[in-house]
């Protein structure tokens, strides 16, 4: 069986546990007397890395890179293992632990509270519509905004507001739209070109909020945002009692959603 090249050490997961697969498809046998470190502690892998020669294995599924852990001497993992551990059964570092969760804690709130009125911001609803606003606006944050979500609002690449925009197109694509529904043919192009029809469709929407028209009860954002209001709880807590009425103004006549 071939062996990598010596700066070669990321691979893809290969056919079966012990072979792990090059970006060309070429599979490679892992070497004697090595074995898998599983994801799930980041500071143990990252001594492992630095400890020496080791293996990466990792999978791409659409934009996302997924860890499927590290391969490397066995003793090298079984040393660094057990350092870990006693590491981890000292007093000080429970309370590192601790500490250091509290300041993430901050940094989140912070940072959720920044993004809640940048999409408040975007939205720019007519004062007619502000309760709605708030509603939608939560709605899209809850979503959002969670750690490792995966989500637009996570990326660092882009302002805040471009986040906001995005993530409110993104959650109006999923759900007002038959998006998640339709059949798209694998073609290039195609799914982007559904995206950026829907993504109008949900800018002429906003646009009338921005106006103060009043929208019909069968406004598929209506719809979505009083869904999510009244079923999606923040802290055990639904954002809208389910037995109350609506906060923002609506009509019966559908005429006026078109």
């Amino acid at each position: 069986m071939n062996k990598p090249l010596k700066f070669q050490n990321i691979f893809s997961p290969g056919p079966r546990l012990g072979l792990v697969r090059n970006a060309v498809g070429q599979t490679f046998q892992v070497p004697p007397g090595w074995g898998l470190l599983e994801p799930g502690d980041a500071t143990l892998t990252r001594r492992t890395k630095a400890s020496g020669e080791h293996w990466v294995v990792q999978e791409t599924k659409g934009r996302r890179t997924y860890s499927q852990g590290v391969w490397a001497p066995k003793t090298v993992i079984a040393k660094l293992r057990q350092e870990r551990i006693a590491e981890q059964s000292i007093p000080a570092y429970a309370k590192k632990k601790v500490a250091a969760s509290g300041r993430r804690d901050k940094v989140q709130k912070v940072y959720v509270e920044s993004f809640y009125g940048a999409v408040v911001g975007f939205l720019a609803f007519h004062p007619n519509h502000e309760p709605l606003a708030r509603l939608f606006a939560q709605a899209v944050t809850n979503h959002a905004t969670p750690v490792g979500s995966g989500t637009v609002a996570r990326t660092k690449r882009i302002s805040v507001e471009k986040r906001a925009e995005a993530a409110v197109i993104a959650w109006m694509r999923h759900q007002t739209t038959g998006y998640e529904s339709m059949h798209i043919p694998r073609t290039k192009g195609n799914r982007r070109e559904i995206r950026r029809l829907l993504a109008q469709k949900s800018k002429e929407i906003l646009a009338k909020y921005r106006q103060g028209l009043l929208l019909a009860v069968e406004c598929p954002l209506y719809q979505a945002v009083w869904k999510s209001a009244t079923t999606e709880p923040i802290g055990g807590v639904p954002l809208w009692p389910s037995d109350s009425k609506p906060p923002f103004p609506v009509e019966n006549n559908s005429q006026s959603s078109r």
